[in-house]
């Protein structure tokens, strides 16, 4: 079914978005600037481009996440968020069920969909490289942690190449 270009005329308003002179212009953050004031996880660095805490944006989170070589996030959701992920660069591998028995790896260019409440367990493979991560989420970068999962319990993590 193609969508319905109608519905999108020009007719909303868009005033809340207006910047101080009243104008409503596209908010751009600069490289190196982008804010850290954002929910985390130990050992994972978020940054924001785009999110509530800076821009007028009210549904939509849009950041950088990192990981140093050999990271592994507490297991932990993004509450009602769906988030979207794209590995900008390394391997990565999310482990996920009811405990964390399931698993799914990922490689430079390779997209994911985590589902809203899904625990989970991001993990980069890599021992010796960093995972650069671009990652949103609706409404915004909502994390969840909760009680941490041994390492010896994730399947092939200790063994991993």
């Amino acid at each position: 079914m193609e969508p319905d270009p109608s519905k999108y005329v020009l007719e909303g308003d868009n005033s809340m978005y207006a910047a101080a002179s009243g104008l409503v212009v596209p908010v751009v953050t600069r490289g190196g600037l982008e804010v850290g004031d954002t929910g985390q996880s130990a050992g994972a660095t978020r940054v924001s481009g785009v999110s509530i805490q800076h821009t007028p944006a009210t549904r939509l989170w849009f950041g950088k996440v990192s990981n140093e070589p050999g990271y592994r996030s507490v297991t932990h959701h993004h509450g009602e968020a769906e988030t979207g992920g794209y590995v900008l660069s390394g391997r990565a591998r999310i482990y996920f069920g009811e405990r964390f028995e399931d698993y799914i790896d990922m490689e430079e260019g390779d997209w994911v969909f985590v589902p809203p409440f899904m625990p989970h367990i991001e993990c980069n493979l890599d021992r010796n490289k960093s995972l650069t991560w671009m990652t949103t989420r609706t409404p915004e970068n909502i994390v969840v942690n909760l009680a941490d999962v041994p390492d010896a319990d994730l399947r092939d993590w200790l063994d991993r190449p």
